[in-house]
């Protein structure tokens, strides 16, 4: 009997993503647009606020102000939000964006991963991917290999052919979150020499960041941003980045680092909240 590849639990890393928060100008349109296009379900919502995600589990949670100003796309703040699936649902999704006649702006072979590219209707970018299974990109050394090829559409369809795309599934997550920043050095500085996550792979203008050995949880770059400064208030967009904890304790020796660097903290719950060099919130809980 064959063994199946082994694919990375990204549940299992010391640190992941949970829940991501986007400002939107229209709450309506944009939340339909997740509700219909990536098959988020609806777990709670208001006048002013949705959170949408897979079965019981929050992925996106959306503040709705019609008074703010457009998002700026050379602006700090997101590249994209990546939703991750398995290969047979990112198949079954394909198809149905294709039916629905969804527009999409790439897809990529990254080794790591199969990805395809869009954006919501106010610009947010979304990656939609499905990992490869961890012998093809990592090294016996630990090194990560990445590259940005041509994806084989063809192969990617034929694994889930003749069934249909159903929602997005409720083992889905967002895998990882691409931030547009304005200097990778400083980047550095903080998700890995204060967060503490691996410098897992570079590219020309990129960082990328891994814990527990996965390709990256989160990655910086200043292809559309370089030298961004401090995010403008009241733009719409990226807000709150919430990264989840293992083990308690790394809350501890987080909360150490960012004081010895005079990062501000602000306490919540069992967690705390503080924010990288140009004004996205972190917030960390366990």
């Amino acid at each position: 009997m064959t063994t199946a590849p082994e694919l990375f639990d990204v549940n299992a890393a010391p640190m992941r993503i949970g829940a991501v928060r986007l400002k939107v100008r229209d709450l309506e349109t944009v939340s339909a647009f997740y509700r219909k296009v990536l098959g988020l379900c609806v777990i709670d919502a208001g006048d002013s606020r949705a959170v949408l995600g897979a079965g019981s589990t929050p992925l996106l949670e959306l503040d709705g102000d019609a008074t703010l100003a457009p998002l700026d796309p050379r602006q700090a703040g997101l590249f994209h939000a990546a939703f991750l699936m398995q290969r047979a649902d990112l198949s079954r999704w394909v198809a149905h964006v294709v039916e629905a006649g969804v527009p999409l702006e790439g897809a990529s072979d990254h080794l790591v991963s199969e990805a395809l590219y869009l954006a919501d209707p106010e610009g947010n970018g979304i990656e939609v991917y499905a990992d490869r299974p961890t012998a093809q990109w990592r090294t016996e050394s630990g090194e990560v290999r990445m590259a940005t090829d041509p994806l084989d559409l063809q192969s990617l369809m034929q694994s889930a052919s003749g069934t249909q795309w159903s929602g997005f599934p409720d083992s889905g997550s967002i895998g990882h979150v691409h931030l547009q920043v304005g200097d990778t050095e400083a980047a550095d500085r903080f998700y890995r020499d204060v967060l503490g996550f691996a410098l897992s792979a570079r590219y020309p203008g990129a960082s990328f960041y891994g814990s527990g050995g996965y390709h990256h949880q989160l990655a910086g770059n200043v292809w559309n941003s370089r030298r961004a400064g401090p995010r403008p208030e009241g733009m719409a967009g990226l807000d709150v980045i919430e990264v989840v904890l293992r083990d308690a304790a790394d809350l501890d020796a987080i909360a150490t680092r960012a004081e010895s660097v005079g990062i501000p903290i602000t306490k919540e719950g069992n967690g705390m909240r503080l924010r990288d060099p140009w004004g996205t919130a972190v917030a960390l809980t366990h």
